[in-house]
């Protein structure tokens, strides 16, 4: 087993030897058991509060380099037919401190039932589907941020624990 304790500058020009696939839940983890897509077993062991994006580079004590892949997920896309019916949406979901990712003319949350008829009672469009899902940092949270505002997405299923990973 290797330990995986370094975050790289993503725009570093380095060879990438391995990728990690989580989800977005397990991307908030700095303490980590994982399985790479090489099949070898890592300890994630970052600093406290590092969030992890689809696109980030870490490095292991071996020097293998690692890139994080956003796992696709069980997520609802979210659409209206203005663009201020759709900023009414992302107040009241802001207003329950549910995650967003936002996009032009679009929102992606995790699915849950109970705001989906929230969202279907305020006259949105709602599509659930499997994709991978990027949040905004928030107010505090700094400006990292990758692309993703386009939905050219593999289509896995997921929102379960990845079997390749367990808190350590």
């Amino acid at each position: 087993m290797i330990n995986i304790n370094k975050r790289l500058d993503p725009s570093s020009q380095i060879k990438v030897s391995d990728q990690l696939v989580l989800p977005f839940d397990l991307r908030q983890k700095s303490r980590l058991r994982v399985t790479l897509e090489s099949g070898l077993e890592a300890a994630l062991m970052l600093e406290r509060g590092t969030i992890l994006r689809g696109g980030d580079l870490l490095e292991a004590d071996d020097g293998r380099i690692v890139e994080i892949i956003a796992a696709p997920q069980a997520v609802t896309d979210v659409t209206a037919k203005t663009s201020q019916a759709l900023m009414c949406a992302a107040y009241h979901l802001g207003n329950r401190h549910v995650p967003l990712q936002v996009g032009d003319g679009w929102l992606r949350l995790e699915q849950d039932h109970v705001l989906n008829e929230m969202l279907i009672g305020l006259g949105m469009t709602t599509i659930n589907q499997s994709a991978p899902f990027e949040p905004e940092a928030g107010a505090y949270g700094g400006g990292h941020r990758h692309g993703g505002d386009d939905d050219n997405y593999h289509k896995l299923p997921s929102k379960r624990l990845m079997p390749h990973a367990q808190a350590i």
